[in-house]
């Protein structure tokens, strides 16, 4: 079992914070996924800024340009992870992006050194499972899941071969459209995870959209976890003390144990 898997262990929901890398600069990166261990994140996803981030909604689009004009590449990603490490933060650590800048540092570099800089996972909404035969192959060499997307519009073929190939766990889009804060969760969202769960054994973690402890609480009835990033953006954007994001982050977390 991966250190990933792991993480949905023990009949706790997980909880995922997503940041860019280098958003608002890197310091700020450093501290905010510490401020997440801290508030209960089991896993934590780490953006690598992208030009074109097709499956972004707005918050995280500007935070994409905003760490690419403060120099952050892929390389500067995976220092940033093996920094985490070195400061001592023990959650599963994921990375989220796209295939260009992966495809342009080399796939069996970036696995590689991905994982010595203490990377368990990786998540590319661009590249579609049936494409993803060579990052798949060297992911495995090196330990790391890789990690898939499904949507409600989903066909069946599609979600069985996301059974088959996923590792980890398995990334639900709560809408078919782009990353953002929504203020409900849509009515059809238990069927659907129910679907995927007939034909997959990972944990199912539910993403895009998620913005109170409410909504989380909400989707983890039938989800294993869930995974919220553009709320966690604002947050860090409005108060850069960081306290407003442990405190949400926090207040999450106890939704999800029942306490909240």
């Amino acid at each position: 079992m991966s250190d990933i898997s792991r993480a949905f262990g023990g009949g706790r929901k997980a909880l995922i914070g997503y940041l860019t890398v280098g958003y608002p600069d890197i310091e700020t990166t450093l501290k905010a996924a510490v401020v997440l261990e801290r508030a209960g994140c089991d896993i934590i996803e780490l953006g690598v800024p992208f030009s074109d981030p097709i499956g972004d909604g707005p918050v995280i689009q500007a935070a994409s340009f905003r760490a690419l004009q403060n120099g952050v590449t892929a390389a500067y990603c995976i220092e940033t992870a093996a920094e985490l490490r070195r400061r001592g933060l023990n959650v599963p650590l994921v990375f989220m992006g796209y295939y260009n800048p992966i495809l342009s540092y080399g796939i069996e570099l970036f696995c590689r050194d991905s994982a010595a800089a203490g990377v368990s996972g990786l998540i590319v909404p661009d590249l579609p499972p049936d494409e993803s035969g060579d990052l798949d192959a060297a992911a495995l060499k090196h330990g790391i899941d890789l990690i898939y997307l499904l949507a409600p519009t989903s066909t069946a073929a599609r979600i069985a071969q996301v059974a088959e190939k996923a590792r980890g766990f398995i990334y639900l889009t709560s809408v078919a459209g782009v990353t953002g804060a929504r203020d409900d969760v849509p009515k059809y969202l238990p069927d659907f995870v129910e679907k995927v769960r007939q034909q997959a054994s990972l944990p199912l973690a539910v993403g895009f959209g998620v913005s109170a402890a409410g909504q989380a609480a909400a989707i983890s009835r039938y989800a294993d976890g869930v995974i919220i990033g553009s709320k966690l953006l604002k947050l860090i954007e409005e108060d850069s003390s960081l306290g407003s994001l442990e405190k949400f982050t926090a207040g999450v977390r106890a939704a999800l144990d029942g306490s909240g």
